[in-house]
């Protein structure tokens, strides 16, 4: 996951001075553990401030709202009555070159703060905290103590301390190129590496574009490098610390006057930004060939960027590509642990039906012995004269078809006592048989639903959209109110809302719904169905309830007909195979039976249709 570098924090802040300040904050609200969101209130609008301190995907940006579930946090709690009804007045970096923004807050624009929210963009190390005007703590999102750390404690009550600055040269405009290329191929290696260790505030993703930009490989040696390659990577070296002076209002990217012509290095000449070329020229480096000296936000191959060198497709603006970019990430990391987490519970736990399943199996044929039992002593009653003392098995001839039966014996008892024995033994089994088979029904329903959960999981196997992490997100809690899954201690703030179905039309123009899990099932065929519309689903094979949505009056023709069958194949358990057999009724013959588990239906009226589950997945 790309982070936010200084660049990219610097972009950020151009955009939230020039949009957002002065705004009133009307509350605060956390959504995670990692992320609050400020509710801004300007002349010309509203909006959420998203503050994250995540240790990958640390960032501040305009982002969406927040879902309306109460907020149990204490940290959001403690800014919401600090910062409620004040004005954000200011949003500056606290030094040059350094990932920490101050949030200035006042009663009212141009009053002096009287609250600062430092929101520190550190990668693992990141942290929000709110102090008072004389610089003490009041409140953070992570406190940290001095046994914690021996460098920098983090405790309420304690004067606020800024992180301890990393070592490395300042980027400056004044610097000559051949100081530069001096100070960068002084220890031969990836020129990627060399940049990111000769300068501070570089990112491996804005060395790699700027590398790129200049037509070079960022893992090539700086010893390969020609004249003409250093100068085109100056150039954008030079081009991205115009745009941090002009667009980012960077302050000090010129470096302190004494700096400024850098007197000890060869080749400058005093003025600010001119230096000689190996030809002896003197060259302005102040105004690099491009005029593109702008932050431009937009999509790359691997993540983003703000300064188009590698630039696929453009955003409207920063604020909006931050957002997308990280819930876009963050839901992808979250869907594939809940994949995996419930990938993982489901096989215990039909592994373990299974075994209780063929437990309760033998048991039962055990029990079918039952009657073989009654007949032996039925015979051994009938034949009591035939039993002598001492013997430990007998012959007698069968009711029916006279042909021998031989019944084992104990020696120790007489032909009555064994024949109790045996009718004491019919008894038992029989009493057995009544017992498991129930259990063993059960046993085989609760492997039914679960496997219908499983075809979901295999269904909703790659990421997308966020509606495919609220799909496992509904699996999750379905498998808690099923108690299949323990609670988690603190609870889950997932959306009352059901997510939407898979959505498709017919060559005719008729709509599709396709379930994504049971909820969805259920909803789809018990609230949404019409009268009109005609239910399809696998024949005894798990998987989604499809829903052909009818106007009345209309008929489908069989192409829409075989296409709903398709998918129906296509979204479930039979999905690897060439045909599946696929019911289609209407929904009106479709029932949950009473108790019955979540997407479980029985329906009557029904016809068969093959479902084709690879021409479902061209279409």
């Amino acid at each position: 996951m790309q982070t936010v570098d200084f660049t990219t924090l610097m972009a950020a802040c151009c955009e939230l001075r020039k949009d957002w300040i002065p705004a009133r904050t009307t509350t605060v609200y956390q959504r995670d553990r990692y992320t609050i969101a400020l509710n801004l209130r300007t002349l010309k609008s509203r909006g959420w401030l998203t503050i994250s301190w995540h240790p990958q995907a640390a960032r501040i940006c305009i982002g969406d709202a927040p879902p309306r579930l109460p907020d149990t946090f204490t940290f959001s709690d403690q800014l919401r009555h600090q910062l409620g009804g004040f004005a954000l007045v200011g949003m500056e970096i606290i030094a040059p070159w350094e990932r920490v923004l101050d949030l200035q807050f006042a009663q009212r624009p141009g009053e002096a703060a009287i609250w600062h929210l430092y929101v520190e963009i550190m990668g693992k190390y990141s942290n929000v905290i709110l102090t008072s005007a004389d610089n003490l703590i009041v409140t953070a999102a992570h406190q940290v103590g001095s046994q914690q750390s021996s460098i920098r404690s983090i405790q309420t009550g304690q004067p606020y301390e800024p992180p301890p600055s990393l070592t490395g040269t300042l980027p400056k405009l004044n610097e000559s190129q051949q100081r530069w290329q001096e100070r960068v191929s002084l220890v031969p290696g990836p020129l990627q590496r060399q940049l990111i260790k000769s300068y501070r505030g570089l990112s491996p993703a804005l060395v790699r574009s700027m590398v790129q930009a200049a037509s070079l490989d960022p893992n090539q040696s700086t010893e390969d490098l020609t004249t003409s390659d250093w100068q085109d990577l100056f150039l954008c070296w030079q081009q991205w610390l115009h745009t941090l002076e002009r667009d980012g209002g960077m302050v000090g990217v010129w470096g302190d006057k004494e700096d400024k012509g850098d007197k000890g290095d060869k080749g400058d000449k005093g003025d600010k930004g001119q230096t000689t070329n190996d030809q002896g020229q003197i060259t302005n480096n102040q105004q690099p060939t491009t005029n593109n000296q702008n932050f431009q936000p937009g999509w790359t191959d691997q993540g983003y960027t703000v300064m188009a060198w590698d630039m696929v497709k453009p955003a409207q603006n920063l604020q909006n590509l931050l957002n997308d970019y990280y819930t876009g990430e963050l839901n992808q990391q979250e869907f594939a642990r809940l994949h995996h987490q419930l990938s993982q519970k489901l096989s215990n736990l039909l592994k373990k039906l299974a075994q209780k399943a063929s437990t309760f199996e033998t048991r039962l044929q055990q029990s079918t012995q039952a009657d073989q039992h009654r007949q032996q002593a039925d015979l051994l009653m009938a034949y009591l004269h035939h039993w002598q003392p001492g013997m430990q098995i007998i012959s007698l001839p069968d009711f029916e078809t006279n042909q021998p039966v031989k019944i084992p014996l104990n020696p120790t008892q007489n032909a009555i006592q064994n024949a109790q024995s045996l009718y004491k033994l019919h008894q038992k089994l029989k009493r057995a048989y009544s017992a498991v088979k129930p259990l063993l029904e059960a046993v085989q329903e609760e492997i039914l639903y679960l496997e219908q959960v499983k075809a979901f999981l295999k269904i909703s196997d790659i990421y997308s959209a966020p509606e495919d992490l609220q799909t496992l997100q509904e699996i999750r809690a379905e498998l808690i109110e099923q108690n299949y899954l323990d609670a988690p201690k603190q609870p889950i703030r997932a959306s009352n809302n059901i997510s939407e179905p898979y959505k498709y039309r017919t060559p005719n123009g008729f709509e599709l719904y396709i379930g994504r899990n049971n909820r969805q099932n259920d909803h789809l065929t018990f609230r949404i169905a019409g009268d009109y519309d005609i239910w399809f689903h696998t024949q005894e094979i798990p998987g989604s309830h499809v829903l052909l949505r009818l106007q009345p009056g209309t008929i489908p023709e069989q192409a829409d007909l075989q296409l709903a069958a398709d998918f129906a194949a296509y979204y479930s358990q039979g999905s690897q195979s060439e045909q599946v057999p696929v019911v289609y009724t209407k929904p009106k013959y479709v029932y949950k039976p009473k108790g019955a588990k979540p997407g479980m239906a029985v329906y009557k009226r029904e016809r068969i249709i093959w479902g084709r589950p690879q021409q479902a997945g061209k279409y």
